[in-house]
């Protein structure tokens, strides 16, 4: 567990899937499909309790629950991941929020704790990707240190994914 002055972070239990499936509800519709709740309606809440039951709860890295400490509610996840399209051993700082707790600095504060649990682990470097259209993120992520490393994966319909990078 993580906390900060106004976050905690923690690992994820199964009762968190439907706050889960309420960010996968309100993605933006330029977010690929297959990140968005299908027209049949997955993932259900079922489907995404059984991926928190079958997550690895230690291994590193990982995402974690981002909770209000005063009230305990759950308004997202931020955490490192394994992503191929970055070189090995460097993983990527992932994060999103309720919509409704937009705005008010969450991302970047649980952002910045990540990012010193991550130096504190050894890792060299940290990768996110974000797309173009995306400023809120782009902001978070400028707001770390992030800088664009020049690689950019074009996308004509879901618009342009750019990587970033932070030394540690």
């Amino acid at each position: 567990m993580v906390e900060t002055e106004r976050l905690r972070l923690r690992g994820w239990r199964p009762a968190d899937a439907v706050v889960h499936r309420e960010l996968w509800t309100e993605r933006d519709p330029r977010v690929p499909p297959h990140r968005r709740i299908s027209a049949d309606g997955h993932p259900s809440i079922e489907e995404l309790e059984a991926w928190i039951r079958g997550a690895p709860r230690e291994e590193e890295p990982r995402l974690l629950v981002v909770e209000l400490r005063e009230s305990g509610e759950m308004i997202g996840y931020c955490g490192l991941v394994h992503n191929p399209a970055v070189p090995e051993g460097e993983p990527e700082l992932a994060y999103e929020l309720l919509r409704r707790h937009w705005g008010r600095g969450y991302a970047t504060e649980a952002a910045r704790a990540i990012v010193e649990r991550a130096r504190a682990a050894g890792y060299p470097r940290l990768w996110a990707s974000v797309r173009d259209w995306n400023t809120a993120s782009r902001g978070v992520l400028a707001k770390l240190g992030f800088v664009e490393s020049g690689r950019v994966e074009p996308d004509a319909v879901h618009g342009d994914s750019i990587f970033t990078t932070l030394a540690l």
